[in-house]
């Protein structure tokens, strides 16, 4: 599914995400920078390319919406989409319907759904029983369908505090639906996962990457239950691209030789406690630094990109 004969290079496939500036669904995140200043500091680093974000952040009118995105400079890639699956009395459609609706005026390319626990936050999350697993990957064959009518890619999203967190939840819904997986290479690893065998065992399923840095510590910590999800992102456990425990360059190498032709979205999840000039924290550096790492990576991974 996410394979051509002939792709752009590696390089023109990096895009920007919203959240590394702190813009979240979340209620209580952070401090909430404003629309135009992140648009404008992604063109500043040359990022031609970005999701959504959450719901609020973009006008909610889809031509609104793409107007946006392009009066700044940007195309649209895709956009994060939460929402319940796998309650039998919830129809999900609704909801993913109105996301691609908006996806389809930008032209962007796929739909990004995460498994919600139907409560706020990502800090706990139910067992779910099997009746409710296979409701859930019904559902998720649904949004597949719906996604393909409009001519856009569906994918999971294995996420922290979701239904589906670990890598064996990950390769249950592989295995039950034939969804595409969105590869996000820190929620998998802080959900126990290998985002590296992922990418090599998989990469046929894998239809939108999200390039994430971790440090292990702090995720162990949140493994076992010492810190929660929150207080991990608070303590810096997402970190630019390069200087975590992640292995970027095995997970691309892995993805560019399977023929992978989709985006890498560069995402640092980040809670800002308030505006840069404040804080003195500013999100910008981080993500020059991860821009910097990915594209020294392409560099390296050469001719691999050429299709």
């Amino acid at each position: 599914m996410s394979t051509t004969t002939t792709r752009p290079p590696l390089a023109e496939r990096i895009a920007g995400a919203p959240i590394s500036w702190g813009v979240c669904e979340v209620p209580g995140w952070g401090f909430q920078l404003d629309v135009d200043t992140v648009l404008r500091e992604m063109r500043e680093v040359g990022i031609v390319a970005t999701e959504f974000g959450p719901d609020g952040f973009l006008p909610d009118e889809p031509v609104a919406k793409a107007d946006a995105l392009a009066a700044a400079g940007l195309s649209a890639v895709g956009q994060f989409v939460p929402v319940v699956l796998h309650d039998a009395g919830h129809d999900p459609l609704p909801e993913v319907e109105s996301a691609m609706e908006a996806l389809t005026v930008a032209g962007a390319t796929t739909v990004v759904v995460a498994a919600a626990t139907g409560v706020e936050g990502y800090d706990a999350r139910p067992e779910l029983d099997d009746e409710q697993w296979d409701t859930m990957l019904a559902n998720l064959d649904l949004v597949t369908a719906a996604a393909e009518a409009r001519g856009l890619t569906a994918t999971v999203h294995p996420h922290v505090g979701t239904m589906v967190e670990s890598g064996a939840e990950a390769e249950r819904v592989l295995a039950g639906s034939r969804i595409g997986l969105c590869l996000d290479t820190g929620h998998l690893l802080i959900g126990g996962g290998d985002p590296v065998a992922i990418a090599r065992s998989h990469p046929d399923r894998i239809g939108h990457v999200h390039l994430k840095d971790v440090r292990l510590d702090l995720a162990s910590r949140v493994q076992s239950g010492e810190l929660s999800y929150t207080d991990g992102v608070s303590a810096g456990m997402y970190v630019p691209l390069g200087e975590g425990d992640v292995d970027i360059a095995a997970i691309v190498g892995s993805l560019e030789d399977a023929g992978y032709a989709g985006w890498y979205v560069l995402e640092q999840d980040t809670i800002l406690t308030g505006s840069p000039s404040q804080t003195g924290v500013d999100p910008l550096a981080d993500v020059r630094a991860s821009i910097a790492h990915i594209t020294a990576l392409a560099e390296r991974l050469g001719g691999r990109s050429d299709g």
